[in-house]
């Protein structure tokens, strides 16, 4: 059974740990939460709400949700070996990356393990100081390493600076990061589903006003702040499609869809895993037909901004006779 892998990357002090305790915080108040495996270099600087806690030793902290929080020490690849050892498989694992490492490099663990399910590289950088950062000749090239490959960019602390900072923030990161879609946000408020979804075909829970196809960062201390709103549309597919074609839409997604996954019935007699975010995709096997026996596909991208038609109609291309 493939394990879902995130990274999430970026400089010192951009926000890497709030949105790993935020991702703790959303998954716990789900109606059925996720196990999470959560590999950190430093358990100091995650400072997990006690109240998730339930137990901990020097190297990992179980939550009370199923949850663990594992320290990496000197060897990533022993630790990840542990996760996926766990007598009680984990649901994803996400991957803190040093604030100067390569959250790609990383990333490429999960494509080179037949067990890893590639899911999202998210980089963080501080709108306040990037501008400060990029103008030094020692930082700009670990910054711009770091989002030139990112699935997503998360533009945080944006309520800490001016306009014109802000403006110069923008404009530098649109530069380093291409076509990939750049959120800002305050205290990472980024809605986990983006990047560690329940499945291939989950359908989102609805936020506090009862709308399905949105989410709403929730609070960690002190007044809540909202974050940008999202939306999502599932497309019902009965169709048989070409693996084929359904690769060739994921190499030209029409713009604005951040996140897609799905199962679909495929010309070979069997069904397909669809999976985008950002800037990659893939189509593989599927482990198992979904147990309705009917296929779609889920898209998540910005309010107003998700291409359905467009979607709409480049699934109904890859569809066969």
């Amino acid at each position: 059974m493939r394990t879902p892998f995130s990274v999430i990357g970026g400089f010192l002090g951009a926000g890497k740990t709030t949105l790993l305790n935020r991702l703790l915080h959303d998954n716990a108040a789900r109606a059925a939460p996720r196990r999470i495996a959560v590999l950190v270099n430093d358990f100091g600087a995650v400072n997990i709400d006690a109240a998730l806690v339930e137990s901990a030793s020097s190297d990992t902290i179980a939550l009370s949700n199923g949850c663990a929080c594992c320290q990496i020490g000197d060897d990533l690849t022993a630790a990840l070996v542990g996760v996926l050892e766990a007598e009680v498989p984990f649901d994803a694992i996400v991957v803190e990356a040093s604030g100067i490492s390569d959250p790609w490099r990383i990333a490429q663990i999960a494509r080179a393990d037949p067990t890893l399910l590639p899911e999202a590289i998210v980089v963080l950088v501080d709108a306040s100081e990037v501008a400060a950062q990029a103008a030094d000749p020692l930082l700009a090239d670990s910054l711009v390493r770091q989002i030139a490959r990112a699935d997503m960019v998360v533009l945080n602390k944006v309520d800490l600076a001016d306009a014109d900072a802000l403006a110069r923030a923008r404009a530098w990161v649109q530069a380093q990061a291409g076509a990939v879609a750049i959120f800002e946000t305050v205290d990472a408020a980024l809605p986990l589903p983006l990047f560690a979804a329940d499945g291939p075909t989950s359908a989102p829970e609805p936020d506090g006003d009862g709308d399905a196809t949105a989410w709403r960062a929730r609070p960690i201390g002190g007044a809540e702040r909202t974050a940008d709103r999202f939306e999502s549309h599932t497309f019902g597919d009965d169709s048989v499609h070409s693996n084929d074609a359904l690769r060739s839409l994921l190499r030209a997604m029409p713009p604005g869809v951040l996140r897609l996954k799905g199962l679909l019935r495929n010309d070979a007699g069997g069904w397909s895993e669809l999976q985008f975010a950002g800037r990659h995709g893939t189509v593989r096997a599927a482990l198992a037909a979904p147990a309705d026996g009917r296929g779609a596909v889920v898209a998540i991208g910005l309010r107003g901004s998700l291409p359905v038609a467009a979607l709409a109609a480049g699934l109904a291309a890859t569809a066969v006779a």
